[in-house]
């Protein structure tokens, strides 16, 4: 289940006149019964809404006065999450006529007098923000919206943005609809927020609501496609780019022999995952994951991880985990892992993530000769298995798999031992191949050029190439036209080091023979650093100067 939460905003959205529909209510409790929770986000005061609406008992939480005030229902419990409104502005917004509801944050009035209310923060020197609501002027403490208001409740919920489907009409709605994964607004909405939802229902306040609720219990917006989520992969051999859906229904495998380029492949697009905000849980039989990003590593070479301390670990939303498996022996990860699974499967019941399960090295955890019967659901999505060979994997693994990339050589027959599926003859000739995607469904496979590296090998070539010590026989050698030189630069620190204390002579020789374009692009690996000392070889009388600035830009200065 992708959606497990709905959040909805109150007057022109689920209720029209303060008034909510029979039918809107009984489809609110036909989608709470579906294990979902429901959350209001109003700007109402609390007490206001509570006065109005009879059955607040329905919501899990209520956010008021505009992301002021948190409010849990089934305890009757208040939370405010921010300061009192300053005394002072009450009185000068009195001295002037101006007529305001006060709650327990928001200061709030209506059009024409948000002039007034200008002055008088800015007369009084005030940290404060005005939002403005189809006629309603709000007066808030800097930093707290609707957006701040929800954050707090989904942090109470242990709930992610990611499982979150919400619906809303004004203009101060923009702030919580851009944080749900899936944001709808009603047909009476303003224009300026049905430019920016996901889903732009038929109907009207209320009726818009019933009927995105029951397609939510439904069918978990099946049919809904939310191309601003997908993570870039790489490029097509057209160009294009090549995305992959972070709710991939089913196991995407990546494979290819070693060597290949399918670990830094995997690790690309697993590191975009977590940049997003998706909670992913690495399996890491090798170790190979210890420096990856913010995730929390459990386990070392000493000793291995607890299931107790990986679900701890995970029971917070914005948290990732990396279970290092190098403590446990290999012939005890199948089992480790037959204990760890159902565990997240059961948090995703429940809250929707672990967005994403990575399985390193694959082979390992599923070998070929284990039957792992009812592990994997039928209804499987967000996993990424990563091997040498698909033929090394178990059946019940390689039955879900739902997407292919394959890297290295080997391409066809990788997709053949994955799928089934004979794609020799499909797959375009040319020489810059990276990899071949393969989708249950498509009619052909996908040729891309180039795959994205991760930002985590960047920062392991700059170092490398930086500070590392090439061998002799990838150093470059300032030697000069009559070879009376032969100084030796291991890496690129010390090439600039050198270009900066040797001759002009020495310098424009190995300029325009085009040793330092063939240097940078063959052993360096680093294309637009040739491409700049091409550039620099039609001007030598600054090629020095813009060259060393170049390496310094992109490997030597801090960043």
């Amino acid at each position: 289940m992708r959606y497990v939460a709905f959040a909805t905003d109150f007057d022109g959205t689920l209720a029209e006149g303060g008034a909510v529909g029979a039918r809107a209510i009984e489809a609110l409790e036909a989608l709470r019964k579906s294990d979902r929770a429901l959350i209001m986000v109003t700007g109402r005061l609390l007490e206001d809404l509570q006065n109005i609406f009879e059955r607040i008992d329905l919501f899990d939480a209520v956010v008021a006065e505009n992301g002021a005030v948190l409010f849990d229902p089934a305890k009757n419990e208040r939370i405010v999450l921010g300061p009192s409104p300053p005394s002072e502005l009450l009185r000068l917004l009195d001295s002037v006529g101006v007529p305001v509801e006060r709650g327990h944050v928001i200061v709030a009035t209506r059009e024409p007098h948000e002039k007034a209310v200008l002055e008088a923060i800015r007369d009084l020197g005030l940290e404060m923000q005005v939002i403005f609501n189809k006629g309603a002027v709000m007066v808030l403490p800097s930093g707290i919206n609707k957006a701040s208001g929800l954050h707090a409740a989904l942090e109470r919920l242990k709930l992610s943005p990611h499982n979150l489907v919400g619906a809303g009409d004004g203009e101060n709605d923009h702030a919580f609809l851009g944080l749900c994964e899936c944001s709808a607004a009603p047909a009476n909405a303003l224009d300026a927020v049905k430019q920016r939802v996901d889903i732009v229902l038929k109907q009207p306040n209320g009726e818009g609501v019933t009927a995105l609720a029951t397609q939510i219990r439904d069918d978990d917006l099946a049919e809904v496609t939310l191309a601003r989520h997908r993570i870039p992969f790489g490029k097509a051999t057209d160009g294009s780019e090549v995305y992959f859906d972070p709710y991939l229904r089913g196991t995407l495998l990546v494979a290819g022999e070693s060597g290949s380029g399918k670990s830094s492949a995997a690790l690309g697009l697993v590191e975009r995952f977590v940049s997003q905000g998706y909670q992913t849980c690495i399996v890491d039989p090798e170790g190979d994951y210890e420096s990856f990003g913010d995730a929390i590593v459990l386990g070392d070479s000493a000793k291995g991880p607890t299931v107790e301390e990986i679900v701890d670990v995970l029971d917070q939303p914005y948290r990732s985990a990396i279970v290092n498996l190098l403590g446990v022996p290999i012939a005890d990860r199948p089992a480790f892992t037959d204990a760890l699974l159902p565990r997240l499967f059961s948090s995703r019941a429940r809250y929707g993530r672990p967005h994403w399960i990575v399985l390193d090295e694959a082979h390992h955890l599923f070998p070929r000769e284990r039957r792992p019967d009812g592990l994997l659901p039928r209804e499987l999505y967000g996993m990424l298995a990563i091997t040498t060979a698909p033929s090394k994997l178990a059946k019940a693994l390689l039955a879900t798999v739902s997407a292919v990339v394959a890297v290295g050589a080997d391409r066809e027959t990788v997709i053949e031992a994955a799928t089934g599926t004979d794609v020799r003859g499909k797959i375009q000739a040319n020489t810059k191949v990276e990899a071949v995607i393969w989708r249950s469904g498509a009619s052909g496979v996908e040729t891309l050029t180039e795959i994205f590296p991760p930002e985590l090998e960047r920062h392991r070539h700059r170092r490398k190439y930086a500070e590392g010590d090439l061998a002799p026989t990838d150093s470059f050698y300032f030697q000069g036209p009559d070879g009376k030189l032969n100084l030796r630069a291991n890496n690129l620190t010390i090439f600039a080091q050198i270009a900066e204390g040797i001759d002009d002579e020495t310098w424009l020789h190995h300029l325009h023979r085009g040793d330092y374009a063939r240097w940078f692009a063959n052993v360096i690996g680093d294309n637009d650093l040739a491409e700049a000392a091409r550039v620099a070889e039609d001007h030598p009388e600054k090629s020095r100067e813009s060259l060393l600035k170049a390496i310094r830009e992109r490997y030597t200065e801090p960043g």
